[in-house]
């Protein structure tokens, strides 16, 4: 049972990126790939307030939150007056910058050594000291996310997302301030990115700079292009199909290093066809086209 308990942890870290990403991406029309480096930064951070601060797992990922949507910014403000090709390229920088700050800065993150010992979570005195307890806790927090962006997404904010992704100049013409919805939307992003980030951190109890690189960024991004951008559901059953497509491959026999490869294959197919044939994917409302 422990096996599957786990899937449910992965799934619902996965669900909670790949909505925050999609509050980004499918709602706001901003291509974004720099949110791994949020997933990072929440988890280093709530590892770090936990191990040298002695806060509480739920206090220090609030903070974690907070800190994250603020470092945003830093991407958001000078970056979301560029459109298309040059935002993307502005993403794809900021998630190298961070990637690089995690990695070096080895006196506060410990660098490509990792950090380990990590406590675990400790909610209302009980501790999360087993593979059920914590998929309790994550599919708990997953709920509490995607209720929270679902609020998000269909409230009048929501509705002005869908119009500045669907057409930026008239949003603009009708005298929306454009670059403020989505540094907003971009901050918001990022705070619930922050969330799955000590999550992973709680769980794996251990962390280094390869589990938030540009690949994961892309694999996030991958979620929600398969699932479908622009759509509740959409994350997360693209974040369930991307879990239980490698689990499913373990049962082929595989040895592990083909599995690995065709896992790619599979993947990378798997784009090609959706932007082809269904480019928003398989419950998506807004496509890549």
């Amino acid at each position: 049972m422990n096996y599957l308990w786990h899937i449910l942890v992965m799934i619902s870290i996965y669900a909670i990126l790949a909505a925050s990403l999609n509050l980004v991406t499918g709602y706001s029309g901003l291509l974004s790939l720099c949110h791994a480096a949020f997933y990072g930064i929440g988890a280093y951070v709530t590892t770090l307030l936990m191990m040298r601060a002695g806060f509480g797992f739920l206090p220090a990922m609030a903070l974690g939150a907070a800190l994250t949507a603020l470092i945003s910014l830093a991407i958001a403000i000078p970056s979301l007056r560029l459109r298309g090709d040059y935002f993307v390229l502005a993403t794809l920088g900021f998630q190298v910058i961070i990637f690089g700050v995690l990695y070096n800065w080895v006196s506060l993150t410990q660098g490509p050594y990792g950090i380990p010992g990590i406590p675990i979570p400790v909610i209302l005195g009980i501790p999360v000291d087993t593979v059920f307890r914590y998929a309790l806790l994550s599919g708990a927090l997953a709920v509490a996310c995607l209720v929270m962006i679902r609020a998000v997404a269909r409230s009048p904010f929501g509705r002005l997302l869908r119009a500045v992704r669907d057409d930026e100049i008239a949003a603009a013409a009708l005298g929306k301030n454009v670059p403020r919805i989505k540094i907003t939307v971009f901050a918001l992003g990022a705070a619930f990115a922050a969330v799955p980030g000590a999550l992973f951190a709680g769980y794996m109890r251990f962390i280094d700079p390869t589990s938030f690189t540009l690949a994961e960024a892309i694999f996030i991004l991958s979620i929600v292009v398969i699932g479908g951008a622009g759509s509740l559901a959409g994350p997360v059953l693209g974040a369930a199909f991307m879990v239980l497509l490698p689990e499913a491959l373990r049962f082929l026999q595989m040895p592990d290093a083909v599995a690995a490869n065709m896992r790619q294959i599979i993947y990378g197919l798997l784009l090609v066809v959706l932007m082809r044939f269904r480019p928003q994917g398989f419950l998506g409302k807004y496509g890549f086209e």
